[in-house]
């Protein structure tokens, strides 16, 4: 986040937005303590952080997927976030960048999880018709619910080399059609020769790509 805004300065939004456990959830752990435990090792109240700032210069939102967090998966916080970015985007005519890191939507939060698919798709349908652009960063890994909405509908996708980059994982689709994948199956390089993104860029080269990018779709 800090290397893509100018001088590492950006101001946060909605950061105390918090699960409420609407299900009660409980696997090997109760989910609203696997939320406590998350929080206190990533210092993070979710997974995903929304901020705006200035990149060269220019006004922005940009929202960032921590896979630290209960690997980056997308509950009702996430959706939220990053809708209310799309937003301010659509108040302020700024352009919307997310860098994804996730295995999928949050299971422990069932089909309330999985609304965010729409809702987030709803969203970046209105920032379409305002003709505001989102470049979409796919990092590794990008996987499930996430790639199966926001994840894939930028005006850009770009997506860091080697990045794993799929609905399912390959060792389940192997599983499933019982045939062997080609080597390099849903890594970055594999997606983009066969037209699934537009370029791959490494994480020292994003700033200046993204400024780039912008700057061809605004000016």
């Amino acid at each position: 986040m800090r290397q893509l805004f100018d001088g590492g300065e950006y101001t946060e939004h909605d950061a105390g937005l918090r699960s409420s456990d609407p299900l009660r959830f409980v696997d090997s752990k109760p989910y609203a303590q696997r939320l406590k435990d998350m929080e206190e090792a990533t210092e993070l109240p979710d997974a995903v952080i929304c901020a705006s700032g200035l990149l060269d210069g220019r006004a922005v939102q940009i929202c960032a997927l921590e896979l630290k967090f209960i690997g980056g998966s997308m509950g009702a916080v996430v959706g939220e976030k990053i809708t209310r970015a799309i937003e301010r985007c659509l108040a302020q005519s700024m352009p919307l960048v997310i860098v994804s890191a996730s295995g999928g939507a949050r299971m422990q939060e069932g089909t309330i999880s999985l609304m965010q698919l729409a809702k987030l798709s709803a969203a970046l349908m209105q920032l379409d018709e305002a003709r505001l652009p989102y470049v979409s960063v796919l990092t590794d890994p990008t996987t499930g619910g996430v790639t199966a909405s926001f994840a894939m509908l930028g005006d850009l996708n770009i997506a860091e080399p080697g990045a794993l980059i799929g609905f399912a994982g390959p060792r389940v689709i192997e599983q499933t059609i019982r045939q062997k994948l080609p080597d390099g199956f849903q890594r970055s390089e594999f997606l983009l020769e066969h037209g699934f993104l537009d370029a791959i860029v490494k994480r020292t080269d994003l700033k200046t790509y993204l400024s780039n990018a912008l700057a061809f779709f605004i000016n």
